[in-house]
């Protein structure tokens, strides 16, 4: 009797206060983010350096250049590994796989088998985006997970920066430089994985719960929290149910937000990677003196562009803030196309606004699909989402110097204007106000 009233006495976890744990896995996620970030952007740098000293078609460029967005389309089979295996354990070894991985570069020169170590490499990062923001929202306190879980992408921006900066400046090495670069990968990862290893990754507490797992759960968030925090009442009452087969996401309930969700996400994400990874072969296709100064300001507006999405975030309703980014975006970068004369200058300006306004929209990247699915289908949702998206950066980045090839600077920013035109068009006339405060009562 006196057990059960123990029981009935716990405090919902989520409830507790923000403490050093919460702070453990933030910081490790943290560290996971700007990784990925910085792996991910590392391979325009690479490429650009490969083109001076070996033969490297367009095709092969666009493909190892997707190559690790190609290993991210994996995240909804990933995300289902997860929720069977449980998050930390996934967590705690693939920053290891992710610098092994890096270090093959130098090794090898054969094409092939660079765009073979980028998918593994893509399909590591992909562990932290699934099952790295599952513990994180299922560790941090109510109100603090939404909000930590907003400002991810600021480190994940400040990873990208990085790569930019090290493919950029790096130099000495030859022919090999291209391959040193990649390698580069392995520093933050060998990092991250270090401090996971020093400061462990607790299990989840609702991941052990979803799985019947109620007394070892209590137990866990005792050992850590303290005795007077459990599992709430109410997800006992909230037994997870069955698998839900992804094809109730095609249904008439669920298909509309299905589409938004990939397709906003798909053309945001066309555009984004393929400009940014290949951006020093954009701006000298452009013909912009000092591509270095250019790129840096470029990597810095987009800095800015995150913290002015996290404001409009919190100041536009969700439905506004991704019709006008989509609009001002493909304007914006249409000018660029079609005004070729302009001096360098208007170019730098307009580039600059430009990187900008789309950076900001990536702020609703990770709230947005999330809103648009209730609790039944929300991970299948989202982890289809985030697939279908990998699928479009994939695209964009093949595509790019393919385009450039083709029709110079001009046809790629053409191509990316006319996505982002067709995702405002998408938006326009389907996508759900999600945010409360704007919905009609």
């Amino acid at each position: 009797m006196l057990e059960k009233k123990a029981k009935i006495a716990k405090k919902d976890y989520k409830k507790a206060p923000l403490s050093k744990i919460h702070l453990r896995v933030l910081t490790a996620i943290v560290l996971g983010q700007f990784t990925c970030g910085f792996s991910l952007g590392i391979t325009g740098g690479a490429l650009t350096n490969a083109a001076k000293y070996i033969q490297i078609s367009d095709m092969w460029t666009g493909l190892i250049g997707a190559g690790g967005l190609i290993g991210l389309s994996s995240s909804a089979l990933i995300g289902r590994l997860s929720d069977k295996i449980g998050r930390s354990q996934l967590l705690m070894s693939n920053m290891y796989i992710l610098a092994i991985l890096s270090l093959l570069h130098p090794l090898t020169s054969n094409l092939a088998l660079t765009f073979l170590i980028r998918i593994g490499i893509g399909l590591m990062m992909a562990i932290d985006y699934t099952a790295g923001n599952a513990l994180l929202t299922e560790w941090l306190p109510k109100g603090e997970d939404s909000k930590r879980q907003s400002h991810l992408l600021i480190y994940w921006v400040l990873g990208f920066i990085a790569s930019y900066l090290t493919g950029t400046y790096l130099e000495g090495y030859g022919q090999h430089t291209w391959q040193i670069i990649l390698a580069t990968g392995a520093i933050p990862a060998l990092f991250t994985a270090l401090f996971r290893s020093f400061f462990p990754l607790p299990p989840s507490p609702g991941w052990l719960a979803s799985k019947g797992k109620i007394k070892a759960a209590n137990r866990l968030i005792g050992r850590i929290l303290g005795h007077k925090w459990g599992i709430s009442r109410h997800f006992k009452r909230s037994k997870k149910q069955g698998q839900v087969s992804w094809t109730i996401l095609f249904s008439k309930k669920y298909i509309r937000s299905t589409l938004v969700g990939g397709s906003f996400y798909a053309c945001q994400t066309f555009a984004f990677f393929g400009i940014s990874i290949f951006l020093p072969i954009l701006l000298q296709g452009m013909n912009i003196t000092n591509p270095k100064v250019s790129g840096n300001l470029y990597n810095i507006s987009m800095l800015i562009g995150i913290f002015w999405g996290i404001y409009l975030f919190n100041h536009l309703s969700r439905r506004f803030f991704l019709i006008s980014n989509f609009l001002l975006s493909a304007i914006l970068i249409s000018v660029l196309a079609l005004l070729p004369q302009s001096s360098s200058l208007v170019k730098i300006i307009v580039f600059s606004i430009f990187a900008i306004v789309l950076s900001s929209g990536l702020v609703l990247d990770y709230p947005y699909p999330t809103e648009l699915f209730d609790t039944k289908v929300q991970a299948s949702g989202v982890g289809t989402c985030i697939t279908i998206s990998r699928i479009g950066a994939a695209a964009g980045t093949f595509l790019l110097p393919i385009l450039t090839e083709i029709g110079g600077s001009n046809l790629a920013m053409l191509v990316c204007a006319g996505v982002l035109f067709a995702a405002f068009i998408i938006c326009l006339f389907w996508a759900p106000e999600t945010a409360p405060k704007y919905q009609k009562k």
